[in-house]
C-alpha cells in the first residue's frame, strides 16, 4: 500500500511539471487547470495517508519528490509575479466587494 501513496506524490510532482510548463508558456488558464489537479490529488493523498504509511525505504524517494514540487513552484510564482501585478492594476480604484 505504500506504493500507492508514493505513486501519489508521483502524480503530484507530474502535475506540478505541467503546471509551470503552462506558466513557461504564459498559459495562464493551463496553470488553473493544472493547479485544480494537484489540489484533487493533494486531497487524495490526505486521506490516504490516513490510512497507510510509507514505507522507509519509499521516504527519501519522498523527500526527492517534495524537493521537485517546491521547486517547480518558486519557479511558478516567479513567472507568474509579473501577471499578477498586472492582473491586480486592472482592478486599481474598483471598489472591493466582499462575498
Amino acid at each position: 500500500m505504500s506504493q500507492a501513496l508514493i505513486d501519489c506524490y508521483k502524480a503530484i510532482e507530474d502535475s506540478s511539471r505541467k503546471m509551470l510548463e503552462a506558466a513557461q508558456a504564459k498559459d495562464w488558464d493551463g496553470v488553473v487547470r493544472y493547479e485544480g489537479a494537484c489540489a484533487v490529488l493533494i486531497e487524495q493523498l490526505r486521506f490516504q495517508s490516513q490510512e497507510q504509511e510509507l514505507l522507509p525505504e519509499h521516504r527519501k524517494e519522498k523527500t526527492v519528490i517534495m524537493q521537485r514540487i517546491l521547486r517547480n513552484d518558486a519557479q511558478i510564482r516567479c513567472l507568474a509575479e509579473p501577471w499578477l501585478t498586472q492582473f491586480e492594476h486592472m482592478f486599481d480604484g474598483q471598489p472591493q466587494v466582499m462575498h
